[in-house]
């Protein structure tokens, strides 16, 4: 049932990426988008947090006698999600998953065994490494069937220090393993994984309104966020859903990584992402060009369950 959870919670991971395409249209950056987005992110958890809790209070006394990395969530959620806005600059789109994927499925693994971070320990066997292998090779099966420009993974990107930029994809990757396991220590510390996701946000907010501010100082430009476009258009809605499914997302990690474990949380994720992609793919949702799906797709998704079976039962 919890890795339903994950997987349902990671059909909503490409919601969100095309809903804040949309919203960074609008806004005209990346990085305003990822502002803003964060902000919704935190109002929604807060208003959960008073739904669901008795004590709104944050016992900081508690929190001062923890490790320093309790902090560290926000911090790598970030890196991680403007880490990708410049990797797909860099390396293309097929690589920009690929890498990332990478450096989670081998934090994920590299937590498990250790214990990291006060995560579950499980011991890392051969199976284990066989079923993370499979679940790799089913992205890259399923991103390498969509048909885009650079879907050739041996394509040269045009850019120097290609490799440099690959080695952080997978650091980045790694990054957001290492978020959701923090996230998942802190939700126990504070009782609630709400608030956990609510300080994790709250450190993402102020980092991304420093690198905002940098970015606003070497353009030069007045305006600290135009929510106005170039030419006005009608824009929907949802468009300003994707801090929510953010918040979720970041929640559901920070539950679920403490139940079954960070690796296993970070797979179910990516086996819900990845159909999610397909899914929005094959109905053309959001607003996207509608791709028929490929029996090739389909076998890369059954790949990456076989893959988290073995890791799961072994």
């Amino acid at each position: 049932m919890f890795i339903l959870l994950g997987i349902l919670m990671g059909l909503g991971l490409p919601l969100q990426t095309g809903i804040n395409a949309r919203l960074t249209h609008k806004l005209g950056s990346p990085y305003n988008a990822s502002f803003v987005s964060f902000i919704i992110a935190f109002i929604f958890l807060l208003l959960l947090v008073f739904i669901t809790e008795q004590n709104y209070s944050i016992p900081f006394g508690e929190l001062a006698g923890e490790p320093l990395w309790i902090w560290m969530g926000g911090v790598c959620g970030v890196i991680f999600l403007t880490g990708n806005i410049v990797l797909f600059a860099r390396l293309g789109g097929v690589q920009t998953v690929i890498f990332p994927v990478l450096g989670q499925i081998l934090m994920g693994l590299i937590i498990d065994n250790f214990g990291l971070f006060y995560a579950p320990q499980t011991d890392l066997t051969l199976l284990r490494v066989l079923g993370a292998i499979l679940v790799l090779l089913g992205v890259i099966n399923v991103v390498m069937a969509k048909k885009t420009p650079d879907n050739n993974l041996l394509n040269k990107p045009k850019r120097q220090h290609t490799l440099l930029w690959q080695i952080f994809g997978i650091i980045a990757g790694m990054l957001s393993t290492v978020q959701t396991a923090v996230n998942g220590h802190l939700g126990i510390i504070l009782a609630s994984p709400v608030k956990a996701a609510v300080i994790s946000f709250i450190i993402g907010i102020a980092l991304l309104a420093v690198i905002c501010v940098i970015i606003l100082l070497q353009r030069k430009t007045v305006p600290a966020l135009r929510i106005e476009p170039r030419r006005r258009e009608n824009y929907p809605w949802w468009i300003w859903l994707g801090g929510i499914l953010g918040g979720l997302f970041v929640l559901t990690n920070a539950y679920l990584s403490n139940i079954i474990g960070t690796g296993m949380t970070i797979i179910a994720i990516l086996i819900g992402s990845t159909s999610g992609g397909l899914i929005i793919d094959c109905f053309g949702l959001l607003g996207s060009e509608r791709k028929p799906v490929g029996m090739r797709q389909i076998f890369g998704i059954i790949i990456m369950i076989i893959g988290a079976a073995a890791i799961k039962l072994f």
